[in-house]
């Protein structure tokens, strides 16, 4: 029986991001879009202040809040501010979209054990900030590097597990 859930992260383009977790045990569903911004509607050209996130459903039978955390620190790099690759701006911020306090803990701790792998040379700036709506991106976003396998990403596999 399936346990659904869902987490909201952004950390970079949300193509890239969307392409690995797609994949990932217990993932059953991705979407990419915006969250955390100022305007209502907000679109790829006219986003202010939103991130470029992505909605990850997953069942809690099979993967855990925790293991997606986890695995979200392994594809970006999580201590450079509001940038990855060559993407620059808020829209590219590292952030966890916190739903209740249990998810806060688990985030928390996540964030120590990366702080305390020494794996980055500096410390994590992922911020923590309220879920309050996500608008899911365009059509021509969505699973975007299926429909342009050789579409830009910066995201991949830099490190193993920190748990």
């Amino acid at each position: 029986m399936e346990n659904l859930k869902k987490i909201y992260i952004a950390g970079g383009c949300f193509w890239g991001m969307e392409d690995l977790f797609r994949v990932r045990p217990g993932v059953i569903d991705t979407e990419v879009g915006y969250l955390g911004g100022e305007n209502e509607n907000p679109t790829y050209r006219n986003h202010p202040g939103h991130a470029e996130g992505i909605e990850i459903t997953y069942d809690a039978n099979q993967t855990s809040y925790k293991a997606l955390l986890d695995y979200f620190f392994t594809i970006h790099d999580p201590t450079t501010v509001d940038r990855q690759g060559n993407d620059r701006g808020s829209s590219y911020r590292s952030t966890i979209f916190i739903q209740d306090d249990v998810e806060n803990e688990v985030a928390e701790e996540v964030i120590q054990l990366v702080n305390d792998s020494g794996r980055w040379p500096g410390p994590v700036v992922t911020t923590l900030e309220p879920f309050t709506k996500f608008w899911p991106a365009e059509e021509e976003h969505q699973d975007y590097l299926v429909k342009q396998p050789n579409g830009y990403t910066c995201h991949f596999e830099r490190f193993g597990s920190y748990l």
